[in-house]
């Protein structure tokens, strides 16, 4: 990209009646967080192909995500998932992130891997198991406090598999119950993600199936409980734009796992499928920023931007950075559509019209415009064709070999 090319597109922007410096101003205030487990080998229920260089422990994980950070800028922050990220030392595994230039970030507790958790967890008929899983909880909670996080993610597998297997409206008061003792211990400035997924690994019933249950839920909870949505977890069709609009219109709307799908829970790199969706779902989080409501705007503004992907058959570091440019251009491009004209024609009951507001920013090359901002930001413009140019893959494999399968 040239700066011929930006300054073509500045002018058209401008034209279009685009303040170009808040744009640039938004893009660069823009933060995604990156998930410890992206960076490590994972598979399908078929089989872990390893990478060369995958990360082996937590450690080289948050060293693996300081280096998508430096070059790209905008992803200062590390989800982490207990136990597999699990340390003796809290206190040093914040150091270490603080010296890389990061911070831990969301707290995912593992409530799902255990034999104990065959039936369930929270939702368990057996209280003994339900206490394991709420001791387990808590205890994230108290290590979130220790990293200084302020984000507490859940997401629960419990569901049956059979007719009868278990009772509907039973297991749901034993989830309200157990949350709500969680919901207690979070503190002051902490708030609880609550995520939904309509099937697997359960498949007759999920206990949070969708968003309307997480909603509801977190409505049982309080203001701190707030909806997780993972643009993964949704029957094929769904209108995942309409459902982070209401959320946001509720104050509801916490954070989202970015990944893409073709079929189900694919965990895809977020964008790739298709990036319309996301750019759709943006339009309505920067249109929701800019509501005279302060609940609304509020809530948009707090959103926190996660990515949930398990890398498979690529490159693991790459993939991320390919993640968060995609997320970049999708924002980038909604902060470009002309809201006073796209009232305007909604006014006017013009249907097409206002789908042609949304497509021209949509359809717009917002590629010069990144790579003079990341200039702006002191990074490089083309974060992944500087990674494969570094040599980066290269010496981590000689470092690391193929890792743990």
């Amino acid at each position: 990209m040239t700066m011929d090319e930006y300054r073509i597109l500045a002018t058209r922007l401008v034209d279009r009646g685009i303040d170009v410096e808040a744009v640039k101003d938004a893009i660069k205030r823009l933060a995604i967080e990156t998930p410890s487990w992206g960076y490590g080998n994972s598979g399908t229920r078929f089989k872990v192909f390893p990478w060369p260089g995958a990360a082996r422990n937590i450690w080289e994980k948050l060293a693996d995500a300081a280096l998508v950070h430096q070059l790209t800028g905008v992803c200062p922050s590390v989800a982490i998932h207990i136990p597999w990220d699990w340390v003796e030392d809290w206190g040093a595994l914040r150091r270490y992130a603080s010296d890389l230039g990061i911070r831990i970030g969301a707290v995912n507790p593992n409530v799902f891997q255990d034999d104990d958790y065959r039936l369930g967890s929270v939702c368990h008929p057996d209280e003994k198991v339900r206490q394991k899983a709420i001791r387990h909880i808590l205890e994230c909670v108290e290590i979130a406090k220790s990293l200084g996080s302020t984000i507490l993610s859940l997401w629960f597998a419990d569901g049956t598999n059979y007719p009868g297997q278990d009772d509907f409206r039973a297991r749901k008061r034993r989830l309200i119950e157990s949350l709500q003792q969680v919901y207690a211990a979070l503190p002051p400035g902490m708030r609880m993600l609550v995520e939904y997924k309509f099937f697997e690994p359960a498949f007759y019933h999920t206990d949070l199936a969708d968003w309307g249950m997480a909603f509801t839920t977190c409505q049982r909870l309080g203001p701190a409980a707030q909806v997780l949505v993972d643009t993964g977890h949704h029957p094929q069709g769904t209108n995942i734009e309409h459902i982070v609009a209401f959320l946001l219109d509720e104050g509801r709307l916490g954070g989202f796992h970015f990944n893409s799908r073709k079929y189900a829970d694919d965990d895809l790199i977020v964008g790739t499928t298709n990036p319309y969706e996301l750019f759709l779902i943006m339009n309505e989080i920067v249109a929701a920023e800019r509501d005279p409501d302060p609940t609304v705007s509020r809530c948009a503004r707090e959103v926190a931007y996660m990515i949930d992907q398990s890398h498979n058959i690529e490159g693991k570091i790459e993939a991320m950075i390919q993640s968060v440019v995609n997320i970049q251009i999708a924002y980038t491009k909604a902060l470009l559509v002309d809201r006073r004209r796209l009232r305007e024609v909604q006014e006017e009951m013009d249907v097409l019209g206002a789908h042609r507001v949304l497509q021209e920013a949509y359809e717009t090359d917002v590629r010069p415009l990144l790579a003079v901002v990341r200039e702006e930001m002191g990074v490089p413009p083309d974060p992944v064709a500087a990674f494969r140019q570094g040599g980066y893959a290269e010496r981590l494999a000689r470092e690391r070999g193929m890792g743990p399968r």
